[in-house]
């Protein structure tokens, strides 16, 4: 058995290395340029040695695009070098704390590295959290130094490391502007800081929706197998222009732009969405990719043709999307808009990537996630741990060598014979495509009946007068619990709550229409298209 599993994790190295070859991520480097791509990766690990490699390889190319301009990987290596060691020299040392509260924009991608480059920890801390989250999460996870916009200053009143805070966006520019990065990379030498002797390591952070965040650390990769996931089944090449609104602080985001450095492609960012100002985007840069959570799709469609007349989108190969349920209408709604070139990402932060679906895969069934990336198990079992059969549904269960390490205040996800759970519960069909029918915990029981929300969601959303709809449980007396529904119609749309309950008693089974229904003028997400379910629960009480 283990040197099946061996012959196994053999397989799929390989199997990775072929694909990074044929990515462009790997490839043959002159003997003049090899120390310059050895060196930073043994000093800095893989994460930290990015923008080095990046250096040495293709100095003047561009790493990043954002409203302050452009940046070259060159100078990416030499500005994150000069904050590092402006950091050492204040006394930040190897495994302490940095965390970062940012948007999209070069001084969250210029702080990552730097404290990479320390060894530090990095805590990516949400930019929707609010003041108490913030300050318990900052202290739960052992802040030494703090990065963060102007725009937070307020919120993160309390949260004093012993090694300061430091501004990476500055709202009005000023004389008294010493506390900033820009400041402290002025300042400082741009050689290369000595070795830091152990791994960064970063720190995730999970939504929150429902309760406090809880930390997903992640060691630095020490394999390709994570990155042979992603390219088994989404074909990102080198040198690409890949537009980026998803939160760089969210799994999607870091994840997608730490591939994108990687390849030596450009990533374009902005700090707040704009959905009119990203389709630009993509046209004027002649992006490749574009990195979004569904509800930003939703936002760039609902525009309708004209924002998208007169674009030449012919360059856009992949929209990368995960973070929230995609669904099947918005799926063709994209594709009709975008062309065949939605790869929608399943995962976690705790498991990170289980299957992504491909274009073809859109086309065939536009509401599944795809099938198991390269090096991942996927397996759907019951409440005792026995796998399902085909069709069956149950709770989703994920293999692969790339998950978190436990939760930084103890206490992990369940692991059944080496699968960790989603939290999630779907079925496969016939064609091995996974669907994902909702939560485990969001599962309701109405007078005897299993009642999955997200089933009731998918329907309901493809009503023409509906652009947007969650589903919840609620206390009923009678049959313990009932169905609530949350709606938004697209503007101008009329609707009233019989109509949606007909909508669903004859499309669906009768204890699956909703006794509730409330009208909202827009559901309450966070920054990465997550229903916050707690916040319904209190607009549905």
């Amino acid at each position: 058995m283990e040197m099946r599993r061996t012959a196994g994790r053999v397989g799929v190295e390989l199997k990775s290395l072929q694909l990074a070859v044929r990515s462009g991520l790997l490839g043959p480097v002159a003997p003049h340029r090899l120390p310059g791509v050895v060196g930073p990766l043994r000093r800095y690990g893989m994460l930290g040695a990015l923008p080095g490699m990046g250096a040495t390889k293709h100095p003047d190319r561009l790493a990043v695009i954002d409203e302050r301009g452009t940046l070259t990987y060159g100078e990416l290596d030499a500005r994150s070098n000069a904050l590092a060691n402006a950091w050492r020299e204040r006394g930040l040392r190897p495994r302490d704390g940095v965390a970062i509260l940012a948007r999209n924009h070069r001084g969250f991608v210029e702080a990552y590295f730097a404290a990479a480059k320390c060894g530090a920890k990095v805590v990516l801390l949400n930019t929707d959290f609010s003041g108490p989250q913030l300050r318990e999460v900052a202290d739960r996870e052992g802040t030494d130094l703090l990065v963060y916009d102007d725009e937070y200053a307020e919120i993160l009143a309390g949260v004093e490391p012993r090694y300061g805070r430091y501004r990476c966006w500055v709202d009005e520019p000023g004389a008294d502007d010493a506390d900033t990065i820009d400041a402290l990379i002025a300042a400082s030498p741009t050689t290369s800081p000595p070795a830091p002797g152990v791994e960064a390591k970063i720190v995730l952070l999970t939504s929150g929706t429902t309760g406090t965040p809880k930390g997903a650390p992640r060691p630095e990769p020490r394999s390709l197998a994570p990155i042979g996931g992603l390219l088994s089944r989404i074909p990102f090449k080198s040198r690409g222009i890949t537009v980026v609104p998803a939160p760089l602080f969210h799994t999607l985001g870091f994840g997608s732009t730490q591939l994108a450095f990687a390849l030596g492609s450009t990533i374009v960012i902005r700090r707040r969405f704009d959905p009119a100002l990203v389709v630009d985007d993509v046209a004027r840069h002649r992006a490749t990719g574009m990195v979004v959570v569904p509800v930003m799709l939703q936002r760039m469609v609902d525009l309708g043709p004209d924002a998208f007349s007169g674009k030449d989108l012919s360059a856009l190969k992949i929209i990368m999307v995960a973070g929230s349920q995609l669904g099947a209408d918005l799926a063709q709604r994209v594709t009709a808009s975008f062309g065949p070139v939605i790869h929608n990402l399943y995962g976690s932060t705790e498991v990170a990537y289980a299957t992504v679906a491909m274009p073809d895969d859109i086309a065939a069934e536009p509401g599944c996630v795809g099938r198991p990336v390269l090096g991942t198990i996927v397996k759907i079992l019951d409440e005792n741990g026995a796998e399902l059969p085909t069709g069956r549904t149950g709770r989703i269960f994920v293999g692969n060598s790339f998950q978190f390490e436990g939760y930084t205040g103890g206490g992990g996800k369940e692991m059944i014979d080496g699968l960790m759970s989603t939290g999630d519960v779907g079925h496969f069909d016939i064609n091995g495509r996974l669907f994902v029918d909702g939560r485990d915990d969001d599962m309701i029981v109405s007078g005897g009946e299993n009642v999955f929300p997200g089933e009731v969601e998918e329907l309901l959303v493809g009503h023409d007068a509906v652009r947007e709809v969650a589903t919840m449980g609620a206390p009923d007396e009678k049959f313990g619990q009932r169905l609530r529904a949350f709606v938004v119609l697209h503007e101008g749309a009329e609707l009233s709550a019989d109509e949606v309950r007909d909508y669903v008693r004859d499309n669906l089974a009768r204890y699956k229409v909703p006794r509730d229904v409330v009208f909202l003028d827009e559901l309450p997400r966070n920054p990465t298209g997550k229903v916050l379910k707690r916040k319904l629960a209190e607009l549905g009480s």
